[in-house]
């Protein structure tokens, strides 16, 4: 089974409600470029080499851009829905004939929303109960142990665990940013 590593940090931005509350956050081994993804797929039993798989996923990501440059969401079943969200300037305009889109507008986000159908639910709350969590902290030797010992157990919980909460957009048109990062702490990007 697939593992979810987390390590538990302290949230130490001190303008936060939050501040010094301990929260989860994913520990990424990798991240996967598109020809690794290719390479990954071409693997899986595929009759396709991975220069295949790489123009076609090359194509889909060229083609989803155009799309939602005009104003058509996209939806990969099984998957979920991509589409386009506006950010406005907090400062918005007195009057609809004083709207003017470079003065008012801060921002165009790209959005996913999972798939939500009974057979191939990936929303938040599903992916949440498929998932089985790793502290990073069980496998990392303990210091009486030495360098040399393996790591110890999974030291995680399975089904879900503890959620501490996610600022993640999966579901719904939210209109604006909401920060993308973890409950409690501040976004890194």
């Amino acid at each position: 089974m697939a593992k979810i590593l987390y390590e538990v940090k302290q949230n130490q931005n001190e303008h936060n409600a939050a501040f010094g509350k301990w929260y989860a956050k994913i520990k990424s081994l990798e991240t996967l470029n598109t020809r690794k993804l290719a390479q990954h797929i071409s693997e899986h039993g595929s009759i396709y080499t991975p220069d295949v798989v790489y123009g076609v996923l090359e194509k889909f990501r060229s083609c989803l851009v155009e799309m939602l440059l005009n104003s058509k969401k996209v939806k990969i079943e099984g998957l979920g829905t991509f589409y386009c969200t506006i950010e406005n300037q907090k400062k918005g305009a007195l009057k609809k004939e004083d709207y003017n889109v470079r003065e008012h507008i801060k921002g165009l986000h790209i959005r996913f929303l999972p798939e939500q159908t009974t057979e191939e639910n990936i929303s938040s709350r599903e992916f949440l109960k498929k998932a089985e969590f790793v502290s990073i902290d069980s496998l990392m030797p303990k210091e009486d142990e030495g360098s040399s010992s393996a790591p110890s157990g999974n030291g995680g919980t399975t089904g879900g665990g503890t959620n501490s909460g996610s600022g993640t957009n999966t579901g719904g048109n939210t209109g604006g940013d909401n920060g993308g990062g973890e409950e409690g702490e501040p976004d890194e990007n």
